[in-house]
């Protein structure tokens, strides 16, 4: 935004963390079928956690009314981060989750290095940019607002909510526990892609 001379704002060139904002870190569920997008705001770290706990959100606040009879939910998602083919604990919530929705999870993981073929890249997130882009970031709520006020002529609307939960890192899943998943991997590309399906209730 435009300023008189000698007015400007001071602002940070760098996002490193300010221990007094505080971290911020969004995760986002876009639906392609009717080009409206969620993003959860995070507080504390992008965890597979985390990141399975936004597909919920999602899930109760939207999908679950807007897809009322659907049995199987299809994920594609980024090869690596907190949403990775290979992470232990991404695997164990969408467990949890299909435990508790009773879906069917088909996950598909975009190979590595290729995370901009991702349609929530140039779909959701670069009109996000677009839309904070000159502004400042002051606060959690300013993020979360701003989010929430992304649209384009062709329709796109994005619901932003903080999810204000602690996740914390470095959880390890064990052997055991990793047995205990009901999923099968695809007979295409098993090592990135997977069903996971709801266990025996009880």
């Amino acid at each position: 935004m435009y300023r008189a001379a000698g007015c400007a704002d001071k602002v940070k060139v760098h996002d490193f963390v300010d221990k007094d904002l505080g971290n911020v870190a969004p995760y986002g569920i876009y639906d392609l079928a009717t080009n409206v997008g969620w993003v959860s705001v995070g507080i504390d770290h992008d965890t597979a956690a985390f990141a399975v706990n936004s597909i919920r959100r999602w899930h109760e606040a939207v999908g679950c009314v807007r897809y009322e009879n659907a049995s199987r939910l299809l994920i594609t998602a980024d090869g690596g981060g907190s949403n990775g083919s290979r992470v232990r604990l991404w695997k164990l919530e969408l467990q949890k989750l299909a435990d508790e929705t009773r879906l069917i999870l088909q996950v598909c993981h975009y190979p590595p290095g290729t995370s901009k073929w991702n349609k929530i890249e140039h779909r959701m997130f670069c009109h996000i940019t677009q839309t904070w882009r000159g502004k400042q970031l002051v606060s959690r709520l300013a993020v979360a607002e701003l989010i929430a006020a992304t649209m384009t002529k062709t329709g796109l609307t994005v619901r932003c909510e903080l999810d204000e939960n602690s996740y914390p890192k470095a959880i390890r899943v064990t052997d055991a526990e990793m047995e205990t998943l009901n999923i099968e991997t695809d007979e295409w590309h098993p090592e990135w892609n997977c069903t996971i399906s709801p266990r025996p209730s009880g």
